[in-house]
């Protein structure tokens, strides 16, 4: 981590990644780049229906590949860049068609190694393969939740799912929240875990650069009016009178309090529920 001198309050704690040493400084390959119109958490209507949304700096749209549909093509890759738009860094790869391909890079791939996405690949950080033939025990990512639909599960910056199993055409995984789901043996998934797992330690350190981010501020509802908020109310500090906390709207939140939609069509498919607060530290 890089850290700074303390010239100011804020400057003191800040910390951020030393991208110098992590990137390859290369530009972004102007192909695979698209312009993002900003909704500032607005819909067609123009009422916010997500909060604290807005401003920040001007981003440009990589196109990741998460379909990895290119099967048994080797691909080198040639850059390690940034992604204003997620944790993870992402690489350039060229695969020997000739075709270039924004990927998700896991650890320990950088500039000049080499993937494929194959049913008999090696079992290998940056390949990919059917988790049917993935071994138990093994870390992956980019995870498929039905075959064919591309990756969606494990992507953020140094995450990891582990096979736990394999049981009647079915695969489970414990993802990092610690759920354990069952995932089609036929569904593909990339070996290893996802790089630049120092993210987690980066420190904002002032205001500003949340704002540079697109994060507009959080009022806590204990500093709201009780109109505007259940919490809200009362001369001077008070606690928020209520058993349970709660969202603006009534609902609940927080404090491992389930906020899981009872009847959710995906239940079938979870093993053990994940863990929150203590029982999962422990």
């Amino acid at each position: 981590m890089k850290t700074y001198s303390p010239t100011t309050k804020s400057r003191r704690s800040m910390t951020t990644l030393p991208y110098k040493e992590l990137l390859s400084g290369d530009a972004p390959y102007k192909p695979l780049l698209a312009a993002k119109k900003r909704q500032g958490g607005r819909n067609a209507f123009g009422r916010i229906t997500t909060r604290h949304q807005g401003g920040g700096h001007k981003r440009r749209l990589r196109e990741i590949d998460f379909s990895f549909n290119k099967k048994n093509i080797p691909a080198k890759i040639e850059t390690v860049e940034y992604d204003p738009f997620r944790s993870a860094f992402i690489g350039l790869a060229l695969y020997r068609d000739g075709e270039r391909r924004y990927v998700v890079l896991p650890k320990s791939v950088g500039v000049g190694a080499t993937f494929v996405v194959a049913e008999d690949a090696p079992l290998t950080p940056g390949n990919r393969l059917p988790i049917g033939k993935i071994p138990v025990g093994t870390s992956i990512y980019n995870i498929e939740i039905a075959p064919g639909t591309g990756a969606a599960l494990v992507r953020s910056a140094g995450t990891f799912a582990e096979v736990v199993a394999h049981d009647a055409g079915y695969a489970q995984i414990k993802l990092p929240s610690t759920e354990i789901r069952r995932v089609s043996d036929l569904a593909w998934a990339s070996i290893g875990a996802v790089g630049n797992e120092e993210y987690n330690l980066v420190v904002i350190g002032k205001a500003g650069r949340s704002r540079w981010l697109g994060i507009r501020p959080t009022v806590r509802g204990t500093a709201m009016n009780p109109v505007d908020h259940p919490h809200g109310g009362g001369e001077g500090r008070q606690g928020r009178g209520l058993r349970r906390a709660k969202t603006k709207w009534g609902k609940p939140s927080g404090k491992g309090q389930k906020t899981r939609t009872p009847k959710k069509y995906s239940n079938v498919f979870i093993v053990s529920r994940r863990k929150v607060g203590k029982k999962r530290k422990g």
